[in-house]
């Protein structure tokens, strides 16, 4: 993993686990912007965590999240950064993506959710899932405590309790 996919990678995750301890979707994202002549090196411009539960917000996933903290800027630091995020994007935050088209997409699992990467790839974004141990888990926790929440962030319906009789 090199420097910038390690560094979005932290800011995400440190994200994800401070929504999970506020009581909220452990999905954390980072805008990494990749450096200029000026300044080579990169930096997070922008982090966030979902906050549908924390803020009774109906938008802020953690994508969004981190769009917001990073504030207005110019296209031409959208096509020159990478967004990361704990989980597969859903639709909401695909768009986003390919709204102020950024180029690449890293993702630290798409097992508990496979979000619009199809669509995003379609759309020209390098999409690059990693199979994050730790990100895994904490969601299928997370999925496993508060299955109602989840099923609502996902705009889904849980499954019908199992009766037990199967």
């Amino acid at each position: 993993m090199d420097r910038v996919d390690a560094l979005g990678l932290q800011a995400a995750l440190a994200h994800a686990r401070k929504s999970y301890a506020e009581g909220g979707v452990p999905i954390g994202a980072a805008l990494v912007y990749h450096g200029d002549a000026q300044n080579p090196e990169p930096r997070v411009l922008g982090q966030g965590h979902n906050e549908r539960v924390q803020s009774a917000s109906a938008i802020l996933h953690g994508e969004t999240a981190a769009l917001q903290d990073a504030g207005r800027l110019k296209a031409e630091v959208y096509r020159n950064s990478t967004m990361f995020t704990t989980l597969s994007p859903c639709s909401m935050c695909s768009g986003a993506v390919m709204l102020y088209k950024i180029p690449r997409l890293v993702i630290g699992e798409s097992v508990n959710f496979k979000g619009d990467e199809d669509l995003l790839r379609s759309r020209g974004v390098e999409v690059i899932v990693l199979d994050d141990a730790d990100c895994k888990e904490l969601m299928r926790k997370f999925i496993a405590e508060k299955p109602e929440e989840w099923y609502e962030d996902i705009g889904e319906f849980p499954p019908p309790p199992s009766s037990g009789n199967e």
